[in-house]
């Protein structure tokens, strides 16, 4: 059974940094494409940041310069770093993991249960 476990959410003051992290279990991330996603009260699920299996990285302009993100393939996880917060960056931020199975002929794709991020004063 494929799991993505996310941790590291929280209160913070903006400004304030914070660390996610997704373990996976059941799959080898190596092989996947890597994301995070993040979902605020009455919004659509938007995408944050990807990391490809080859190391590639891609952000939300939103995003672009405060957060990084990063794979330990040796760990099976990945992780969002998360720097200079903003009241806006409250969220629940989701990890996702995808691949395309030449198998299948589909893209195969993982989602976690989600951590909360409140940044506020």
């Amino acid at each position: 059974q494929v799991q993505l476990v996310e941790s590291g959410g929280g209160l913070v003051q903006p400004g304030e940094s914070l660390r996610l992290s997704c373990a996976a279990s059941g799959i080898s991330i190596s092989i996947y494409a890597m994301g995070w996603y993040r979902q605020a009260p009455g919004n659509q699920r938007e995408f944050v940041a990807s990391i490809t299996s080859s190391g590639s990285t891609n952000y939300a302009d939103s995003v672009e310069g405060r957060f990084t993100i990063s794979r330990d393939n040796a760990k099976n996880t990945v992780y969002l770093q998360m720097n200079s917060l903003k009241p806006e960056d409250t969220a629940v931020y989701y990890c996702n993991a995808n691949r395309y199975s030449a198998v299948v002929a589909r893209r195969i794709v993982y989602w976690g249960q989600g951590t909360q991020v409140t940044v506020s004063s």
